[in-house]
């Protein structure tokens, strides 16, 4: 049998497949979550979880994420796809504790044994953070896509949220950015095998850091960076306050800047910017096409208190994170503009 190529049977790729965030608000109008002495946090910050409260001091964080393969081999599309999500627990402080499976699958195209090898990929992530796939569901779809709906719990006193960042708090990223160019420039035959191994290592890599951040007061907000690209996710972030964005302290997938230049972009860049265009000043086009790349399995984008900055960045050395040392950005009183790209 051929090799099978996973990206060719799907139109879209990782997070890059989202509904932007201005058709995503048009679908959800009027559909409010309606949050109660339970339901701590529904939809409406555009947090990575839902919060359900079980008692005074314990959290159910659940959240669902699933998308189209971000690359050909099933096993680590299974692999990519799982850490993607796990990534939402962990950037509310949470720890997972079980997940289900959501598996689209074109039977008629593809052999069942692709669709086992993406399960198996996505139980060797579980299995490498001690939580089990308990169950799920299938359809056949016309295309592949593949994810998990993730459970886990918090203290209540430990939760992170995406828009609890307060002017003068220094902003990090835990991974580079550049997966969706770095994809689409493999998509076209034109990516150095080196750079699209790197995209696909920092994919693998799990944001496990959230879990240990939770403890951590001086940490005042976290989210991870996905689908929304860096302006996206920021602009979540920015709440009552602006946020000043330091562009060239930013760390980038080896060639992703030059990828770019070559227009080897992904149609959710554009989607990307239309929804944030507004709130942010004037880019020039290399800073747009970079801080709006839709990122999978992307970094925590971490909110510190000032007096914290030393310890912080301590701990991202013990955490084989020390290139992640330098603040890619400052919380600052609300202006004009929510971000301002320095």
């Amino acid at each position: 049998m051929n090799e099978i190529k996973l990206k060719e049977y799907a139109r879209g790729s990782g997070c890059g497949c989202k509904i932007d965030a201005n058709k995503l608000r048009e679908i959800l109008i009027n559909c409010k979550s309606n949050t109660t002495d339970s339901l701590l946090l529904g939809f409406e910050t555009s947090d990575d979880a839902a919060v359900f409260k079980l008692n005074n001091d314990l959290l159910l964080i659940t959240t669902t994420d699933f998308f189209s393969p971000i690359v050909d081999d099933a096993f680590t599309f299974g692999k990519i796809a799982a850490i993607n999500a796990l990534s939402d627990i962990y950037a509310m402080g949470a720890t997972p504790i079980f997940a289900l499976a959501i598996l689209g699958f074109p039977v008629d195209k593809l052999p069942l044994s692709v669709a086992n090898s993406i399960m198996l990929g996505a139980k060797n992530s579980c299995d490498s953070v001690h939580i089990q796939i308990a169950g799920g569901h299938t359809i056949d779809s016309a295309e592949p896509f593949f994810g998990l709906v993730v459970n886990g719990t918090c203290l209540n006193e430990n939760l992170k949220r995406n828009n609890t960042a307060t002017p003068g708090d220094i902003l990090y990223l835990t991974k580079k950015i550049g997966t969706g160019i770095i994809n689409a420039a493999h998509n076209a035959k034109q990516c150095a095998e080196n750079d699209y191994q790197q995209a696909v290592e920092s994919m693998l890599r799990i944001n496990t850091l959230g879990q240990l951040l939770s403890k951590h007061k001086e940490v005042t907000a976290m989210t991870d960076v996905t689908g929304f690209g860096v302006l996206g996710h920021v602009l979540e972030m920015a709440n009552q306050s602006s946020i000043e964005l330091y562009y060239d302290k930013i760390k980038w997938l080896p060639n992703a800047k030059e990828y770019a230049a070559k227009m080897f972009v992904p149609s959710a860049t554009y989607r990307n910017w239309n929804s944030v265009s507004e709130y942010v000043n004037n880019l020039n086009a290399e800073q747009l096409l970079m801080l709006c790349d839709p990122q999978t399995s992307g970094g925590l984008l971490i909110a510190v208190a000032p007096s914290y900055k030393n310890t912080f960045e301590q701990l991202l050395i013990d955490n084989n994170l020390a290139e992640h040392t330098t603040p890619i950005g400052k919380i600052i009183p609300e202006v004009e503009k929510k971000i301002i790209v320095l």
